[in-house]
């Protein structure tokens, strides 16, 4: 008996160390194509290529990654693409952002991508800072609706990434007038400096980097932040700023209680994979638990390593991948909102901002 036991005991070890080196070697000799559907001067794009040499550095073998640029459609050809060419065995992955999952969410026409049945490998925060100009007489976002001027947002389409910042304006009540079209967030800003606009959303590489310094400077008030997700809902302080409050703060500071109902709702599902998991990894849905472990190990050791870290502060104030089950978890719910959500957010971009779907 004694032996027999010994004997499966042994077996065992033998097979975790047998598991062990094929997950220590999983990528050895192999490309990881990472599909940006973005051009190559775009965020995502330098985005990808910041976090390139880390995974080549942290996974198990040391692949190549390699970052390719898959543009059209505002993102949605790229996607399509993957959707018929991805890999099963974690060779190849869509890097992407809300661009992306809002045509998803909202069943636009032309997109043939699965994207909630995608297999989460990686995400990054990529949240955005709300500011005002000083001229609308505003201080803080206490006293956002006591602006002594109309307040003005410009953007580049009610559809995109421009979508969260909107419900934002619909959960907090505010009158605002959007003017949207512009070809860039960095024309937004131009417009900001120059007085046509003043109401704007930035992400948060150009806010700490091209706002900040206006800010030092008198030219610009600091509002708030789309947030950060605390027990699966969308509340906390962002960590990139956290000392500005959250939407949900300030509902809460406007209402004395938490925001709650439809527009709500849409709001935490639509900026979550805007903000909170604005960058995220996909996967083919057939890719096996073993290669989403990995990633997620890689990331916790990509977060631990004193070069990313030197190097993320400068980029994103020091914002940490998030990998895991709970992190996919909670991208697949904002993925899959309630008809009744979808319906809203039709209905909403249709009336008020004269999208057609």
């Amino acid at each position: 008996m004694r032996l027999l036991k010994t004997t499966a005991a042994l077996a065992a070890l033998i097979g975790l160390a047998t598991a062990t080196h094929a997950q220590d070697g999983y990528f050895a000799g192999k490309t990881i194509e990472v599909v940006v559907p973005f051009g190559e001067g775009g965020a995502t794009f330098v985005s990808a290529k910041f976090l390139e040499p880390y995974f080549e550095k942290h996974l198990p073998g040391n692949p190549e990654i390699d970052v390719v640029s898959r543009p059209g459609g505002g993102s949605i050809l790229g996607a399509n693409w993957f959707e018929q060419n991805a890999k099963s065995d974690g060779t190849t992955i869509l890097f992407t952002t809300s661009s992306t999952a809002n045509p998803f969410v909202l069943g636009q026409e032309g997109v043939e991508y699965r994207l909630a049945d995608y297999r989460v490998a990686y995400s990054h925060p990529f949240s955005a800072v709300a500011y005002v100009s000083p001229d609308t007489g505003v201080t803080s976002a206490a006293d956002i609706k006591n602006a002594s001027t109309p307040l003005i947002y410009g953007g580049i389409a009610a559809a995109a990434s421009d979508l969260p910042g909107l419900l934002s304006f619909e959960v907090l009540d505010l009158d605002v007038k959007s003017v949207l079209g512009f070809n860039g967030r960095g024309p937004v800003r131009l417009a900001f400096e120059q007085g046509e606009l003043n109401l704007d959303y930035q992400f948060t590489p150009v806010y700490l980097t091209q706002v900040v310094p206006s800010v030092a400077e008198g030219r610009a008030v600091p509002l708030w932040t789309g947030g950060a997700m605390e027990g699966g809902v969308l509340k906390a302080r962002d960590p990139i700023a956290p000392e500005l409050p959250s939407v949900y703060e300030v509902y809460e500071t406007m209402n004395g209680e938490a925001p709650s109902g439809i527009e709500w709702d849409a709001f935490q599902g639509i900026a979550s994979v805007t903000y909170a998991y604005g960058l995220t990894g996909y996967m083919h849905p057939d890719v096996p638990q073993e290669v989403l472990d990995i990633f997620a190990e890689t990331v916790a050791a990509i977060n631990a390593d004193p070069a990313f870290q030197e190097e993320s502060q400068k980029v994103t104030n020091g914002a940490r991948l998030n990998a895991g089950p709970d992190t996919e978890a909670a991208i697949k719910a904002a993925l899959s909102p309630s008809d009744e959500v979808r319906d809203y957010l039709r209905n909403l971009l249709t009336e008020k901002y004269g999208v057609n779907f």
